[in-house]
């Protein structure tokens, strides 16, 4: 800890902060708002109750109004700060609201009440998590049936997608053949066409094969991505030719160099990829909405919009499962995160 704080504290006037010392701390105070703002306002928001999550303006606590049993009424009332005519402040509890008066109880002595205009009053507030919005769509949702599939789907996309793009760009870095740079054009030519226009005909490719609402109609589809092969193909290049070419006078078949020499070699870039197919497949939305028809096929996103229905969102649920569905992606990223700079570094090399 002691070197961590050493390199935290550094300047670069030595015992007098430099200006270039404050501009560094306030960009990285500012780096570290813009990235990590969201992902803990989304977290808190996930512990806020449905009436929390309509207040004006938000709060950035799960905060919910002070609750407190009066005699002669069977709930608990919400007690607010009033200000009386005097310009004293006195806690009350509300009993009713009709229109833009409130009537108000001492908790006290529940025999004298006053009306209170609402906007003389302030609700008393307290952190309170509301964790019921993780264990009720647990209970009353198939959640975990939603979490199979997606997890079924992620593994299975991206393990074809590794092997099949590095096959792609192995054979597009290490083979001499004619139209090599050709196709490799048309494969990036792909990244330009959106989804939107390949939409119908891979739809009717995969009710004319039968895949139509299965999972695997939604995995096969996705498994060649030019993104994959450009990333892998640039890596490759960066192997040495005489490696190859040592191996295969050593009697090593195309397979064992591939398999043996090759995969290895790329780990770094085959890692970037990973992350990269996880991100795109946990998190798809449209293409499982179109394949999968049964509910006891969907996936994680296609499942969270049975929180919204026609009329009124449960945004309460929403914010909870997304904050489950992105325990995954992050464990991800944490295990694989230290070849992200190794194999897109690497990429640009030649």
């Amino acid at each position: 800890m002691s070197g961590v704080a050493a390199f935290l504290l550094r300047r670069k006037g030595g015992d007098r902060w430099h200006f270039t010392d404050v501009l560094a701390w306030i960009w990285l105070a500012f780096g570290l708002i813009v990235m990590m703002g969201p992902v803990v306002w989304l977290g808190l928001s996930s512990f806020k109750t449905r009436a929390a999550l309509s207040e004006f303006p938000p709060s950035l606590m799960p905060t919910q109004t002070e609750t407190r049993i009066v005699a002669g009424h069977d709930k608990p009332l919400e007690l607010y700060t009033v200000t009386l005519e005097d310009g004293s402040q006195k806690v009350m509890a509300q009993v009713r609201r009709i229109g833009l008066v409130a009537t108000m109880v001492d908790p006290d002595n529940p025999q004298v009440q006053v009306r209170v205009p609402i906007d003389k009053r302030q609700p008393v507030k307290q952190v309170t998590f509301a964790w019921s919005n993780y264990t009720d769509p647990l209970e009353r949702f198939n959640f975990f049936g939603f979490l199979r599939n997606s997890i079924f789907v992620t593994v299975c996309a991206t393990l074809i997608t590794l092997l099949i793009n590095s096959m792609a760009a192995y054979a597009l870095s290490k083979y001499q053949f004619k139209g090599r740079t050709a196709v490799m054009m048309v494969i990036l030519a792909t990244l330009m066409v959106p989804l939107s226009v390949i939409m119908v005909p891979v739809y009717m490719v995969v009710r004319g094969l039968n895949l139509f609402d299965s999972l695997w109609g939604v995995i096969l589809p996705t498994v060649a991505t030019p993104t994959g092969v450009f990333l892998l193909r640039q890596y490759m290049l960066t192997i040495p030719d005489e490696l190859i070419d040592a191996a295969r006078m050593d009697k090593a078949s195309e397979w064992q160099i591939f398999w043996r020499i090759v995969l290895p070699l790329a780990a770094p870039a085959l890692a970037v990829l990973a992350i990269f197919s996880v991100m795109w497949r946990w998190n798809d939305f449209l293409w499982p909405l179109i394949v999968l028809s049964r509910q006891e096929l969907y996936t994680l996103p296609v499942g969270l919009s049975a929180f919204s229905g026609e009329l009124n969102v449960q945004w309460h649920y929403v914010l909870a499962m997304t904050m489950v569905t992105m325990i995954p992606v992050i464990l991800v990223f944490v295990f694989l995160q230290r070849f992200v700079t190794t194999g897109i570094a690497g990429t640009g090399m030649k």
